[in-house]
């Protein structure tokens, strides 16, 4: 018996690093998978591939989760698909660093937009239906830079800020529905764009670090999975940090 047989779960963002691998732990958990991002190209059939290995439903869905309307098109074509949505996790982001006095309006719109409305755009659409389950977990991918701010990254600072009180809010607004809502805050976690950052930066880094090394996706989406399941049927509205000790 997995943690979450029974269940779907909905991610965005899902074809590499972090939403990738809570697709695989998810999936080796027993639940179902349906996922989206911009464009399915290979990765994302690798993805579909390497969770179809779990012998569990999964389906990719090309949609730009910052589209208001593309959204609730994608979650009812799910709906009609899976049946139901037990988890939403929501993991699209992208970054676009610049200095406050010489970020564009340009750099600033498309990191919010991308970020925190495209979390509004999924929970809009999925909070009806989990409401009519009497039951649901939404999981808002936040950032340690989300809690602490970092300079050069207001824009991204701020969308993982709004991460959180978007998270708290539909907490305390869906709860008495039967709906959980949480945050992960993950601090520097390897992946493929952070691995693209020169060699001494990471072993900067990863001096700051208590743990004395940078997290990888696995290690957000084990919180993740403890989030998603029955585990934590009594957590709602938290931040969970998952940076090893970076910002405590």
């Amino acid at each position: 018996m997995g943690l979450l047989d029974g269940k779907v779960a909905l991610i965005t963002g899902a074809a590499r690093g972090i939403g990738k691998a809570v697709a695989l732990k998810f999936a080796a958990e027993g639940a179902d998978i349906a996922f989206t991002d911009l464009i399915l190209n290979e990765a994302a059939d690798e993805t579909v591939a390497e969770i179809q290995a779990y012998g569990v439903k999964v389906k990719a869905y090309a949609s730009d989760a910052s589209d208001f309307e593309a959204t609730h098109t994608v979650v009812s074509e799910i709906l009609a698909d899976f049946g139901r949505i037990d988890i939403l996790v929501n993991n699209a982001g992208i970054t676009k660093d610049g200095l406050m006095m010489r970020m564009t309006e340009a750099q600033w719109d498309a990191v919010l937009t991308v970020n925190l409305k495209s979390a509004f755009n999924f929970i809009h659409a999925c909070t009806p239906v989990m409401a009519k389950q009497r039951c649901g977990s939404i999981i808002n991918m936040s950032s340690v830079v989300g809690v602490s701010g970092n300079a050069g990254q207001c824009n991204y600072s701020a969308s993982k800020a709004g991460l959180i009180g978007l998270a708290k809010s539909i907490a305390k607004e869906m709860g008495p529905r039967g709906i959980r809502a949480n945050c992960i805050a993950p601090g520097f976690i390897i992946t493929d764009m952070t691995m693209s950052l020169p060699e001494k930066v990471r072993e900067e880094w990863a001096k700051t670090i208590p743990l004395r090394r940078g997290g990888t996706p696995e290690d957000v989406a084990n919180v993740a999975l403890f989030l998603a399941s029955d585990l934590s049927s009594y957590v709602s509205g938290q931040v969970i940090h998952c940076c090893g000790a970076m910002n405590c």
